[in-house]
């Protein structure tokens, strides 16, 4: 679904992403991990739009899509998450997920004074596919508390809903395990392996929890100072003396703390 190649992206002389290629397979879930600095957020901001690269390609269904805008992205089905979830807070759950799909009719003036009715019936089925949005994520508890109150997780999950909103084909999430309980985590892991099984969802997931990423992702790439540094299973990842080196920088017999 998503071949990056020969990405780059500097910060004047900061080579965050320096010439990373890889590939994503429709109906992945795919871990990105690395240890800080390795260029994973980067890398993501330049795919989905948020930074254009300094040289490189992204395709998508084997479309040139380098360079394209956020919005434009969003129309293709590319959506992005961020490690700080970024919530209309005095909104309501409900009205936050009501927002995402583009193109409703109440978004235009002349149809608030000529197209009320119009605007009702749209706004009905936005409800009704949000309270789904929340069942399936169990959190329709919460549909009418305000978002700035949700706890860190609780918005997390309110981010993933918002991809269900537009039945995106590919989500890019970045650290959903940010200031998230275990407990809260497990939920928004069974919400993502659901997603990808029952609805093709394709995932690529930037996470330090190993645990997490075991859980749910194969493969697994790991990246360091800009580079793709190797791909596999989790175990096989673990095992690599590349990544033993970048994470710890003392050789195969640490092997087995990797990610802690």
């Amino acid at each position: 679904m998503i071949v990056v190649e020969d990405l780059h992206k500097h910060f004047g002389g900061f080579h965050a992403v320096d010439g990373a290629s890889l590939k994503i397979a429709p109906g992945s879930i795919t871990g990105l991990i690395g240890p800080n600095g390795a260029g994973k957020t980067t890398l993501f901001n330049v795919i989905a739009g948020v930074h254009s690269p300094t040289s490189g390609r992204v395709m998508m269904d084997g479309e040139d899509i380098t360079g394209l805008p956020p919005h434009e992205l969003f129309h293709k089905g590319l959506l992005r998450t961020f490690q700080i979830a970024h919530e209309f807070h005095s909104m309501s759950v409900l009205e936050n997920l009501m927002m995402v799909p583009a193109g409703q009719s109440g978004e235009k003036l002349w149809n608030t004074w000529f197209g009320r009715k119009r605007i009702a019936d749209e706004e009905r089925a936005l409800a009704a596919k949000a309270d789904e949005v929340l069942d399936f994520l169990t959190i329709d508890h919460l549909r009418d508390e305000k978002a700035g109150n949700l706890s860190g997780g609780q918005k997390k999950l309110l981010e993933l809903g918002r991809t269900m909103m537009v039945d995106a084909k590919i989500v890019f999430l970045d650290e959903v395990g940010a200031g998230v309980n275990r407990t809260l985590l497990n939920t928004i892991g069974d919400a993502i392996v659901r997603l990808n099984k029952e609805r093709n969802y394709t995932f690529v997931v930037i996470e330090h929890d190993m645990d997490f990423i075991g859980r749910i992702c194969d493969p697994v790439i790991c990246m360091a100072e800009g580079k793709v540094l190797a791909e596999g299973t989790l175990d096989e990842i673990k095992a690599n003396e590349h990544v033993i080196e970048a994470y710890l920088g003392t050789g195969l017999k640490h092997k087995d703390k990797v990610g802690a």
